[in-house]
């Protein structure tokens, strides 16, 4: 039987089971267990402004030296992952001006790192080591 909420490490609090709350539940886990991501350089939604409006990142991985790395936007898994996506991180990126861009609707992934002003698209999926590499 599913639970009607899940424990996010990040926050420290129990959140709704939502669809989209399992994609970032899972993609948590993911960057901490598969990834080598260490648990306090994340945070679940991180709530910023851009241009005067509220926005929130669902997902962000910080450096060593605690400046945002990552953005990390997560989708319900019947939402495919498209242009509108890509802006939504995009606009996080205008105000946090992070290395990695990844967008996930658990079913797809796709990563993109920045190379100059623009981001070019990644085969796999990072180690927090790699991200963490300024080449």
């Amino acid at each position: 039987m599913p639970t009607d909420t899940f424990y996010d490490p990040l926050r420290c609090k129990e959140v709704a089971a939502t669809p989209e709350e399992r994609v970032r539940q899972w993609f948590i886990t993911r960057l901490r267990d598969d990834l080598g991501v260490p648990a306090h350089l994340m945070m679940s939604e991180v709530g910023m402004k851009f241009g005067g409006k509220p926005y929130r990142a669902d997902i962000l991985v910080y450096d060593r030296s605690g400046q945002p790395l990552a953005v990390v936007e997560c989708k319900r898994p019947d939402i495919e992952l498209g242009g509108e996506t890509a802006r939504q991180a995009l606009r996080y990126d205008m105000v946090l001006s992070v290395r990695w861009i990844m967008l996930t609707n658990g079913h797809r992934t796709f990563v993109y790192r920045r190379s100059g002003d623009s981001f070019e698209p990644c085969a796999t999926i990072p180690d927090y080591e790699t991200m963490i590499c300024p080449r």
